[in-house]
């Protein structure tokens, strides 16, 4: 059986191929959500392997993130999100680099 492909394998190289075009181009929920699928991890385990490294954050935070309802911007955040990025297995950086800039805080300016 030298040389054939498993049905497994088969599953496996075309949402490695998705998660990588996701990684270049984003956006950034979809990102991670492709690299939370990849990495075969519930939610829960993140958030166990996060506790594991001093980082607590709620599954509502990361149900967010991986929704595109929130994103990390918190400097608090963004360290939980580079310990994200190795338990996920992607490149350092990868991640965050799809955040952009951060969005304005401040009140709207008055209308016109």
């Amino acid at each position: 059986m030298t040389g054939q492909r498993t049905p497994t394998a088969d599953r496996g190289e075309p949402a490695q191929r998705e998660l990588g075009r996701l990684l270049e181009a984003g956006p950034f929920a979809e990102a991670l959500r492709a690299a939370i699928r990849a990495r075969g991890l519930g939610l829960e385990r993140i958030r166990y392997r996060l506790r594991g490294r001093g980082v607590s954050l709620s599954l509502a935070t990361l149900s967010h993130w991986q929704s595109g309802r929130c994103r990390p911007e918190r400097p608090e955040s963004l360290l939980a999100l580079g310990y994200l990025e190795d338990i996920l297995g992607v490149p350092p950086g990868a991640l965050r680099r799809l955040l952009g800039p951060p969005r304005s805080r401040g009140p709207y300016p008055p209308p016109g």
